[in-house]
């Protein structure tokens, strides 16, 4: 970057040491680069002026002209307005600011000439326009904009003290205008011959004061694709560096208890999936370099299984192998699991967790300094600098999205050489995400379920069906079936009016009694030994209804439950009822997932609910939910530091993303180092970033 850019934002001209302080308290921008990349949310034409009799709810925004009168200010203090009407003799609109009016009251002019931009509201019949852009049409700086104008984000404190989206608009022209403004080229001029990249000065030009649309297209392809490329760039070398650079373990043969294991003991076929993953799982280990792969799969597609291979390749070579998982319902499920699929096998397995006794603690320490263990499975409790291996080659860690990177890199600690590391996820990532937040591991992905599970039929239905929904509830488990009616809160909140738990664990009650029927309830504040009791009475079959929160999205496997029903599922995240939904589903029988709702709902509420009824796809679902809720909001991506994207959209440019990923990789594979002349702007890019890699390496 060079030196005028880096300049402090007050000290250009018009800004001033008041405005520097509100632009960077309000946006963080400090300096006149982050006002040149704070880009534009939208573009609006405002080549065109409607009368006001024109006005109708078909146009979003619309342009008017005309003369400003009857302002007056209206409300008691600390719930004031300003409103005026604006006439141009085919009729008249009301205009309405709720914040700065103080300042605006003096600043607009009644009987003057305005140009009036912004969105039509109807009530009762008539218009009017709330917060609308006001601007004198004799202006000569407003003549320059009224083709194609740029709106930019601000805040209701920037807005009440002057600074709004066109002072910032008028900032930036000023800082284009500069005979000292110049930016610098950053890529290498054969790719943006390749990529027919508009020059990146003309780039941050146009992004903000557009000739045309066309232009303004080929400003944000530009800098959407060079935005997508230092991304790449990055993580590209930090997985160049780690399969170059980190040691691992050798893991050479595939030894008697993978082979016993896979021939004589797997109580199923293997999908073409799993064999698909494990051979490449297989590949890593043999290379002496340190494996570092992500494997996604659906709930219940078979990725303990994957795992559990895994581990037992590290043990056929002489290494102990540990798995690592969030909460103790999932420990203790993956070993009853692996558990019982080695029973046949000579391989000791044990389990820790916070709830383990010293003396328990004890016994396996010693066995794991010993070697005498051959598995370790537990939640954080794996991580204790107490927790000593004899030698480590496998660790696996499951929902890895719910463990901080800080936490996984402890395990890296176990051994003289980090072990190979297997993440994985029942989340599915959608493939723009994956190839961003993860694009310096090696990705799997489980893409296809076991044979004989028949698809989990989901319907949504109102709070009205209620006593249908009982009635359904009651033959099936006339049938012998279980059930999980899951609720968002645990107790009453006065702001949030959807179902509790402790009420519908209540109303369950009456509607199946004792002794014909019996109801466990599970929730987060219940003590550990609590919550096991309560799981252990559903595993048994003792109870034929589970009344949960989210506890129980992760971790439970119990083949006889096939009916989920959801309260409130218009207030849950997409991913979250995908997750929810795969708790049944496990067995032969017909699974059903019922999504009760409100009648109210949002748009993006019925845009889930819909998706759900449609797909049990959880690719498909987890697109949806990044077009819905975009990266940032996605669990485990807004810690990741490498998403904050200025312009780039993970939903909507994937083929941008793909095409950047290419380009970085042909750089990375000439020049490794970016040694060459021609590639020092990116080695100074690069450079820039080196200290947001510093987990770059660990998964």
């Amino acid at each position: 970057m060079n030196s005028y850019l880096s300049t402090p934002v007050e000290y250009l001209k018009g800004v001033g040491p008041a405005k520097g302080d509100l632009l960077k308290k309000e946006l963080q921008i400090f300096t006149f680069n982050d006002l040149l990349f704070h880009f534009p949310y939208r573009h609006i034409d405002r080549s065109k002026v409607y009368k006001i009799s024109e006005v109708n709810g078909e146009l979003p925004f619309i342009q008017l002209r005309g003369k400003l009168s009857n302002m007056r200010t209206l409300g008691s203090a600390g719930a004031q307005r300003l409103v005026a009407e604006l006439r141009d003799g085919s009729g008249m609109i009301e205009l309405v600011w709720f914040q700065g009016h103080k300042w605006l009251k003096d600043a607009l002019k009644a009987d003057k000439t305005y140009l009036v931009f912004g969105k039509p509201n109807e009530f009762n019949g008539s218009y009017s326009m709330v917060h609308p852009n006001m601007d004198d049409p004799d202006d000569v700086e407003t003549k320059k904009y009224l083709h194609i104008m740029p709106l930019y984000t601000t805040t209701e404190k920037m807005k009440a003290r002057g600074v709004d989206s066109k002072a910032i608009m008028r900032m930036i022209n000023t800082l284009l205008l500069d005979p000292k403004f110049f930016v610098e080229e950053d890529i290498p001029a054969s790719i943006c011959v390749q990529q027919k990249l508009m020059n990146r000065q003309d780039a941050l030009q146009l992004i903000h004061f557009p000739k045309d649309f066309a232009a303004l297209a080929a400003a944000e392809f530009r800098l959407k694709f060079e935005e997508f490329f230092f991304i790449q760039l990055r993580l590209l070398r930090f997985r160049m560096k780690r399969t170059q650079l980190i040691n691992g373990i050798r893991l050479e043969q595939i030894g008697d208890l993978f082979n016993k294991f896979y021939n004589e003991c797997l109580p199923f076929d293997l999908t073409n999936a799993q064999k698909r993953v494990i051979k490449e799982i297989r590949v890593d280990v043999k290379r002496g370099v340190q494996m570092n792969r992500l494997v996604q799969g659906d709930v219940g597609s078979g990725k303990t299984v994957v795992a559990l291979m895994s581990m037992l390749m590290a043990i056929d070579n002489g290494y102990q192998a540990c798995m690592m998982a969030p909460t103790e319902i999932l420990a203790t499920q993956h070993l009853q699991t692996v558990s019982s699929l080695l029973k046949d096998l000579p391989v000791t397995v044990k389990l820790l967790r916070g709830a383990t006794g010293i003396k328990e603690r004890r016994i396996i320490h010693e066995q794991l300094e010993s070697g005498e263990l051959d598995i370790l499975i537990g939640t954080h409790a794996l991580i204790e600098s107490k927790v000593v291996f004899k030698n480590l080659g496998m660790a696996v860690v499951d929902e890895q999205h719910r463990f901080g990177v800080e936490q996984r890199s402890k395990l890296w600690q176990k051994n003289k050489f980090p072990p190979h590391m297997l993440v994985m996820t029942a989340t599915p990532i959608p493939r723009t995400l994956a190839m961003t937040l993860y694009g310096d591991l090696d990705t799997s992905v489980i893409d296809e379920m076991p044979a004989g599970r028949k698809p989990i039929q989901t319907i949504m239905r109102y709070d009205s069906s209620r006593l249908a929904i009982f009635g359904f509830l009651k033959n099936e488990i006339s049938k012998g079936r279980q059930v999980y009616i899951v609720y968002p809160l645990i107790e009453e909140s006065e702001t949030l009016t959807f179902k509790n738990l402790v009420e519908g664990y209540e109303s369950i009650c009456k509607e199946f009694p004792e002794p014909k029927y019996q109801v466990s309830i599970l929730h987060g504040k219940l003590k550990a030994a609590e919550k096991a009791f309560e799981m252990s009475r559903f595993v048994r079959g003792e109870t034929q209804i589970m009344v949960a929160t989210t506890v129980i999205e992760v971790g439970v496997n119990i083949p006889n439950a096939s009916i989920m029903v959801i309260e409130s599922a218009q207030k849950f995240g997409l991913s979250q009822l995908h997750q929810l939904r795969g708790r049944v589903g496990r067995g032969a029988d017909q699974s059903y997932c019922i999504l009760m709702s409100d009648v109210k709902q949002s748009n993006e509420a019925k845009q889930r609910i819909k998706t759900m009824c449609e797909t049990n796809d959880g690719f498909k679902i987890a697109e949806v939910d990044l077009k819905l809720r975009g990266p940032g909001e996605l669990e485990g991506t807004a810690q990741s530091g490498i998403l904050d994207l200025k312009i780039a959209d993970l939903a909507n440019d994937t083929e941008i993303l793909a095409q950047a990923r290419m380009a970085a990789q042909m750089v990375l594979d000439e020049d490794p180092q970016l040694l060459l002349n021609v590639n020092k702007p990116l080695a100074q890019h690069y450079a820039l970033y080196r200290k947001t890699a510093k987990w770059g390496r660990i998964s």
